[in-house]
């Protein structure tokens, strides 16, 4: 069997293979997390169904930092219509994406049992596993980060990139493509320039020549440039990432955790020794240390200023640990392979085998609803239920109203009293509510009340004077008849007294 294995894994087409068809079982092995949803899903099921019109009134109040992947949602929804599998699907496709470019850049730069092994890697990391099956931006910028990490890496190591003569025909493309691939991942999300950096010190530490440099700070410029006006309007929409803490120093200590384990990753590839017919310098450790390390750090010390530190927000910084990891294992298979052939044939399978079993935990939790702080789908299937003609429902909060926007015939028949204006009319995420003394005064002309709301550690004190209004009328006038909490939200019926 392991004879058969290594050289399975000489034919260049299974080192790609192998990874995507491994990473996409993964993600679609419980795809639909027992069909639930959670409320950052729910933003972009509830704008992936208005209109393009609709989407691009919203950008212009709130989320223009995802605005193309809302109009890319819509375009999906409208083809393959909504369901958990159209949201979460091209997530699916994009870490596959970026696995089969892990495993290139690892067999080029390491050998085929570090590519192989980094590939398979990838999909098994906790936090590509949990984003892996998220129906948000996230992977689609990991898949990006991994198709324009393997052109650098391509430019580099060609025999025209690093001549000091500029880019040739077959050059131009590919360094058109990078700029192309850099600047749609930051129209996603623009947290994800700081991959720019990284390449930078790739390039540094390649010893790049100008005339792979000087292309390389022509498309990364224009790729900035297209992205500058994104960067600038959305800046004047900061608030909405207001709620992130502060960064404290046990925030830092899963990343530091990450970049000891790259490190050695570097460390290993170092001691085996620099591949033939490529630049000196161009290693997995050259290119994967900067590509987990500089974002990490950079969002670190972008925090330092205003709280952004979120993990997501730089996952494509996982293809790097994934890389090295794969490099690590690459240098583990040479130093067996004179005295134990066969052994150093089945140590890539057996180890990703053995860390798939033991991060099945992990992976069992992800795939259950228990992952997220909430389900809007659970609660409105509760809704519906409990719910009589003529109902009044009241969210609290207001973001709260995304369950009846996901799922609007299990509200059929209830009145939203507090709505004045609907969150497609107002261009926002959660509707317009009337002013305090209007909705005090609908509730009082109310016989029995729906209350959706945050149950257990979720649920928070009311802060607006809209919410405290609705809570002091029903408090006063009306008692509770019944009450049910399901998957981080909580449904409240309530009925007039006498």
């Amino acid at each position: 069997m392991s004879s058969h294995i290594s050289t399975g894994v000489r034919r260049p087409y299974l080192v790609w293979l192998v990874p995507v068809l491994w990473t996409l079982s993964l993600g679609m092995w419980g795809l639909s997390r027992q069909n639930s949803v959670w409320r950052d899903e729910a933003a972009t099921w509830q704008v992936a169904e208005r209109s393009p019109g609709e989407i691009w009134h919203l950008l212009g109040n709130v989320d223009a930092v995802h605005g193309l992947y809302y109009l890319l949602m819509h375009l999906l929804f409208e083809v393959f219509g909504a369901s958990t599998t159209t949201l979460r699907l091209p997530s699916v496709l994009a870490v596959a994406v970026a696995a089969g470019c892990v495993a290139l850049i690892g067999r080029r730069l390491a050998g085929p049992w570090a590519g192989l092994g980094g590939g398979l890697t990838l999909g098994l990391l906790p936090a590509v596993q949990f984003q892996l099956q998220e129906g948000r931006s996230y992977a689609l910028i990991a898949g990006g980060a991994g198709l324009s990490t393997l052109l650098l890496v391509s430019l580099i190591a060609g025999t025209g990139a690093g001549d000091g003569a500029g880019p040739g025909r077959r050059i131009l493309p590919r360094w058109t493509a990078y700029g192309a691939l850099v600047l749609v991942c930051a129209l996603l999300n623009w947290f994800s320039l700081l991959i720019l950096p990284a390449h930078a010190v790739t390039l540094w530490w390649a010893r790049a020549r100008r005339g792979v440099v000087a292309p390389w700070l022509l498309a990364s410029a224009a790729a900035v440039a297209g992205a500058l006006p994104l960067i600038l309007f959305s800046r004047t929409q900061s608030g909405q990432v207001s709620w992130i803490p502060p960064l404290t120093w046990h925030m830092m200590i899963g990343p530091g955790v990450l970049l000891a384990v790259g490190a050695l990753g570097a460390w290993a590839d170092r001691l085996s020794g620099p591949r033939t017919g490529l630049p000196a310098r161009l290693t997995a450790a050259s290119v994967g240390l900067p590509l987990l390390a500089v974002p990490l750090l950079g969002l670190a010390a972008a925090s330092l200023v205003q709280p952004l530190f979120l993990d997501r927000y730089v996952l494509f910084s996982m293809l790097g640990l994934a890389l090295l990891i794969g490099a690590a294992l690459g240098a583990a298979v040479r130093a067996l392979a004179p005295r134990y052939p066969r052994a150093s044939g089945a140590l890539v399978p057996a180890v990703v085998a053995v860390s798939a079993v033991a991060l099945l935990p992990v992976a069992l939790a992800d795939r259950s609803p228990a992952s997220r702080v909430d389900d809007v789908l659970a609660v409105a299937g509760e809704v519906s239920v409990l719910k009589r003609d003529g109902d009044a429902v009241l969210f609290v909060p207001a973001a709260r109203r995304d369950t009846a926007l996901v799922s609007p015939g299990a509200f059929t028949g209830l009145k939203d009293i507090a709505l004045s204006r609907g969150p497609a009319e107002s261009g926002t995420l959660k509707g317009e509510e009337a002013d305090p003394a209007r909705i005090s005064a609908a509730l009082r002309e109310q016989r029995r009340v729906l209350l959706v709301t945050d149950s257990g550690k979720a649920a928070k004190p009311s802060g607006s004077p809209a919410d405290r209004a609705k809570a002091a009328v029903l408090r006063a006038e009306f008692t509770v008849v019944e009450d049910r909490q399901v998957r981080g939200r909580r449904v409240t019926v309530y009925e007039r007294r006498g």
